[in-house]
């Protein structure tokens, strides 16, 4: 599909928030967000097209193929996770995980969900639901939003940002993952196009050891990480309207010995512990939750939205290439 099939893209710019329409860049390979919400509008339908047009190799003949097909598969929408009281902590989050994988990556040069991070947590919660009600492929910022709001039933774990800066010849990259942190383990929740650098399982002693497992994955791609960001545990209230925290502690990992790294990190996770107990803003009114609305809607949007019947061309899913030098020739190898 066309999803699959449309190229590899940079992951978002976790720090670009609030440009204009004009094309984000990461990497140098630049990207559009979809700021018209859901219907997406035409002008926006429109743009990620001519996109698509030229940055796939097949150009114009891809778009033309995929926007003409009449015989295309109808696509499954995967099903939020629901559990049983007996399901553990680990298998949610793993049922989480399958979930966000089963959304997909997005490929087409088009983020659809605008997530500014300046924004309150309650806000941040309703694009998560317009997530689960569109079930259309994100990227990684998108996936921490969601995967915050898929765990906030969750009170045994905590959350929080874990972003990263690296550099491959030449050229930056920037992701973000959700960090976990439960009965004294950590383990990470998120979507990318490598397997390694997205979901963790909850068995890592210590925010070191997360680290440098991220750390190990990025040599396997030549990639050298240069930053790690990390925020503080966010809030359960789905209703908060307290801001996600997302750069409490910024370490430059290249410059740091490993002891030097690791005393950061134990600094970082005794002041996320001692966040935790401490009152948070108080929420909005239930009047005024229902006053707010969607920040992904208008008014006077129509109810109807764009599914991924409708607007998302089906093919088959790009198999994961195994890496190998050719990476090297003619493409940045992107994570």
């Amino acid at each position: 599909m066309l999803l699959a099939t449309v190229g590899s893209l940079e992951e978002r710019d976790e720090e670009q928030e609030d440009e204009g329409d004009e094309e984000l860049r990461d990497g140098g390979v630049p990207f559009y967000v979809n700021r018209s919400g859901f219907p997406v509008d035409e002008e926006t339908w429109e743009r990620m097209w001519r996109h698509v047009a030229r940055i796939h190799p097949s150009g114009e003949a891809l778009a033309k193929e995929i926007r003409g097909a009449t015989d295309l598969p109808k696509i499954p929408i995967p099903s939020v996770p629901t559990y049983q009281p007996t399901t553990t902590i680990p298998q949610r989050l793993e049922a989480i995980q399958k979930y966000i994988r089963e959304l997909q990556y997005n490929h087409t040069g088009t983020q659809f969900f605008e997530i500014k991070k300046s924004r309150p947590l309650t806000a941040l919660m309703d694009i998560a639901k317009e997530m689960t009600r569109e079930a259309l492929p994100i990227k990684c910022l998108e996936a921490v939003i969601l995967g915050i709001y898929l765990t906030n039933n969750m009170p045994a774990v905590e959350r929080f940002p874990l972003s990263f800066k690296s550099q491959f010849s030449g050229n930056h990259f920037h992701h973000i993952v959700l960090g976990v942190h439960s009965g004294g383990r950590f383990g990470a929740l998120g979507m990318s196009r490598r397997e390694d650098l997205m979901f963790k399982p909850l068995e890592f002693r210590t925010l070191l050891d997360l680290v440098q497992e991220f750390e190990g994955a990025y040599r396997g791609y030549w990639h050298t990480l240069r930053k790690v960001k990390i925020g503080q545990y966010v809030s359960h209230d789905p209703h908060s309207v307290e801001q996600i925290e997302w750069k409490h502690s910024i370490l430059d990992v290249d410059k740091l010995t490993k002891e030097e790294l690791r005393k950061e990190l134990e600094r970082h996770t005794r002041d996320m512990r001692l966040k935790i107990g401490k009152p948070a803003p108080p929420s909005p009114t239930k009047d005024r939750r229902n006053s707010m609305g969607s920040p992904l809607r208008g008014p006077g949007s129509p109810i109807r939205r764009i599914s991924r019947v409708e607007r998302r061309p089906s093919g088959d899913k790009k198999v994961l290439e195994q890496k190998s030098s050719t990476d090297m020739n003619g493409y940045q190898i992107r994570v």
